[in-house]
């Protein structure tokens, strides 16, 4: 995976983490009962989520939610359907014209295979949206995707590997691969 990142679960890095996932979800759950029309309490709790302002003609429709909201790269002309999940602690960027359906999701950690290490750790690599590029609804992006320019995710779509730019993808990826 390029750009792994692995994290020991109980490390200093880890509850500094864990910290910062109670504050957002306390703030993304404040966003999502705001009226739609209170664009001043929505842009003030963007800000406090990202750790800057929402670029000024991107889109979200609520509920949105995220883990950590630091790492999350949003471009302009973004737009973000209902009810979206990006888990960003490795990263998230977002580049300009992108279309995110409703009950999309965004994984950018995980835990090993192995059952003893996957109490042990975490890890993960970060996800790079390419412009103009349509992720359909309900679609699933795992960690450490690369998704090429004007390419498309059909709903509905679990995305484990690269998509080439220009290229549709669709279906669910689940195949037995080992047995342990």
């Amino acid at each position: 995976m390029p750009h792994e990142h692995v994290m020991r679960i109980h490390s200093p890095e880890f509850r500094a983490m864990s910290d910062r996932v109670l504050r957002v979800t306390e703030l993304t759950s404040r966003l999502n009962v705001l009226p739609f029309d209170d664009e001043v309490g929505r842009a003030e709790l963007f800000e406090r989520i990202l750790g800057k302002p929402l670029p000024s003609r991107v889109t979200v429709y609520p509920p949105f939610y995220t883990d950590h909201g630091l790492n999350l790269e949003l471009a302009e002309r973004v737009f973000i359907n209902q009810n979206c999940t990006f888990l960003d602690y490795a990263g998230i960027r977002i580049a300009e014209r992108v279309m995110i359906g409703p009950k999309a999701t965004f994984i950018t950690m995980s835990h090993p295979v192995d059952p003893v290490r996957r109490r042990e750790w975490l890890s993960g690599g970060p996800i790079d949206i390419a412009e103009n590029v349509w992720i359909g609804a309900g679609a699933t992006i795992l960690p450490g995707v690369t998704i090429g320019r004007d390419a498309v995710v059909a709903a509905g779509a679990v995305v484990a590997d690269d998509v080439p730019p220009s290229t549709l993808v669709t279906g669910p990826k689940a195949a037995v691969h080992r047995q342990w």
